[in-house]
């Protein structure tokens, strides 16, 4: 039988909830079970997929086509379980699919309200992404939800989980809550009144808490931890200090040598081998003792949260450790560049790397990073529009195509080298259509997708023979230009096999060390413990690159 854990959080929001579910998750897993994680959102978009970065940072976006919270992304870096489509929900899911069962009679003519009908679509959703009932049902069901105890737009969700663990039964199901202690720095004080608060809003709904996570500064003191377990009605030992940390890859062992992970087994009455973290701290050895260090430029238009690029950053740091060197990474504002001073801001960087992003504010200036870096032979890696800015600039400069454009950016380009596809074969066989009306939410090419790669290439001797990647995008290199632009001497390595899209542009080994582009986003895969291999010969590549310049 698969049992839950329900895991909130108090006082403020950007605790750290996905880190730590996925740390308990990852101990959990090396203890033999089979974990996975479900994150449900409390805002009524049906997903993020339309939402900015800067509102919420990246999307993330699984094998299947979800487009997902960018939690998602830390869980799959944390455990072996791929996420679906069903491990994330957000209230506007769960209210579009009970109006289409009312639409549809299934309710037979009743009121629909909250109670029952919201709280029991939101557990059925839980269910399903714990895999009750099919072939993929785990051992244990770690569900994070989302926003912070006290608001309006978490209580069904609350409400939901406490039903469920009602009607689970004794020791079938834990609840961890993580709240916040305030240093009030005046009065030299850790302050312990907000976490009680925070966990008397939760008791009132019915809901008491089996583990504090106590986030602070530095470790909580016995003291406070023994105050915050009288007023709370939680054990001394299920009051857990959750400390500031360079490395999020020290939080699963710190859960441990405090005891969550046996609390919860406890709990759940599961009986396991020992938790064995040797591969954590593997992965923080590697990154407290490096054998050197590269810089790499981040070009993008949402540097100001670094949360809009957060799979790419743990790409690069994984890759990092797979090459025994830090990653620097400096985010660098696309706007504040031009063809004129591109050496100005890049010429201190062993590599750069533009990654994926919509709209036309910032472009000119990622054409010009193309430029700079094929020009100077710095290594290039594009990432979807990082892929789409070099085949421009290429276009341009290299191609002759003079005012050679995306349609996104200008649908009057003279030369249309990157356009809007209006056709596509799904991973599932379908054919997906769409044109410049469609609805903007969930009309993407989304999800994994394989292609052929051209022996010879670079791409090919990072992938071998086919590439399967996951894909967020709508517009896609013309096939009407690609004989102009191979013409010209751009590398065509790899296609879809039905719509010959472009998936990876090159250059020749004889005309540039490293540069390449990718229409997929290759960083979703990557995981600490191999990285990824396109990121990691791009490290390589910087390595080189800063070998060669130190002589």
């Amino acid at each position: 039988m698969t049992k839950f854990v329900f895991v909130t959080g108090g006082v403020v929001s950007s605790l750290g909830k996905g880190i730590a579910s996925a740390s308990l998750a990852a101990i959990l897993e090396s203890r033999g079970l089979k974990v996975t994680l479900i994150k449900l959102d409390p805002y009524i978009n049906v997903d993020p997929g339309t939402m900015s970065p800067f509102q919420h940072g990246e999307v993330f976006v699984t094998d299947d086509g979800a487009e997902t919270d960018l939690d998602l992304g830390h869980y799959e870096r944390f455990i072996e379980t791929r996420m679906k489509q069903s491990n994330n929900f957000t209230t506007g899911r769960i209210y579009q699919s009970v109006l289409e069962k009312e639409r549809r009679g299934d309710y037979l003519g009743k009121t629909v309200q909250v109670i029952p009908h919201i709280t029991n679509e939101i557990q059925e959703y839980v269910k399903r992404g714990a895999g009750i009932g099919t072939d993929d049902a785990v051992d244990v069901a770690i569900c994070e939800i989302g926003g912070t105890v006290g608001d309006i737009e978490s209580l069904p969700f609350l409400e939901a989980v406490r039903q469920l663990s009602l009607k689970l039964g004794p020791n079938n199901s834990a609840f961890v809550h993580l709240t916040y202690l305030p240093y009030i720095e005046a009065a030299g004080e850790l302050k312990t009144k907000p976490t009680q608060h925070t966990v008397q809003k939760l008791r009132e709904i019915g809901i008491q808490p089996d583990a504090l996570l106590c986030r602070a500064k530095h470790a909580v003191p016995d003291e406070e931890r023994e105050k915050i377990s009288l007023f709370t009605n939680v054990q001394a030992w299920g009051v857990i200090s959750m400390w500031d940390v360079d490395t999020i890859y020290k939080v699963p062992r710190m859960l441990h040598e405090q005891g969550l992970d046996g609390l919860i087994c406890d709990k759940l009455r599961l009986n396991t081998p020992p938790a064995s973290l040797k591969r954590w701290d593997d992965l923080v050895y590697e990154t407290e003792h490096p054998q050197g260090e590269v810089k790499v430029a981040m070009v993008g238009k949402y540097v100001e949260l670094s949360d809009a690029y957060k799979s790419v950053n743990e790409a690069l740091r994984a890759a990092g450790m797979q090459n025994h060197v830090r990653v620097k990474i400096t985010h660098v504002d696309s706007e504040t560049i031009d063809d004129k001073n591109a050496k100005e801001k890049l010429a201190q960087y062993d590599a750069i790397l533009v990654p994926g992003g919509f709209g036309s504010r910032g472009v000119e200036g990622k054409i010009s990073t193309a430029r700079y870096a094929r020009e100077n032979k710095v290594p290039y890696l594009g990432i979807c529009l990082g892929m789409q800015v070099a085949t421009i600039e290429y276009a341009r400069h290299v191609a002759g195509l003079e005012g050679a454009n995306s349609t996104e950016f200008d649908p009057h380009a003279k030369h249309p080298v990157i356009a809007l596809i209006t056709e596509w074969k799904d991973e599932d066989g379908t054919i997906k259509t769409r044109d410049e009306n469609s609805d903007l939410g969930g009309t993407m090419r989304l999800g994994a997708q394989s292609s052929d790669v051209q022996p010879g290439t670079l791409a090919h001797s990072i992938y071998g023979d086919v590439v399967t990647e996951r894909h967020r995008h709508r517009y896609e290199a013309n096939t009407q230009y690609l004989d102009q632009l191979r013409d010209a001497g751009l590398v065509i390595s790899a296609l879809t096999q039905r719509e010959h899209l472009t998936e990876i542009v090159e250059l020749p080994a004889k005309v540039h060390p490293w540069f390449i582009g990718v229409q997929f986003h290759p960083e979703f895969k990557s995981t600490p413990w191999n990285g990824h291999p396109l990121f990691n010969a791009f490290v390589k590549a910087a390595v080189v690159q800063h070998k060669g310049e130190k002589k």
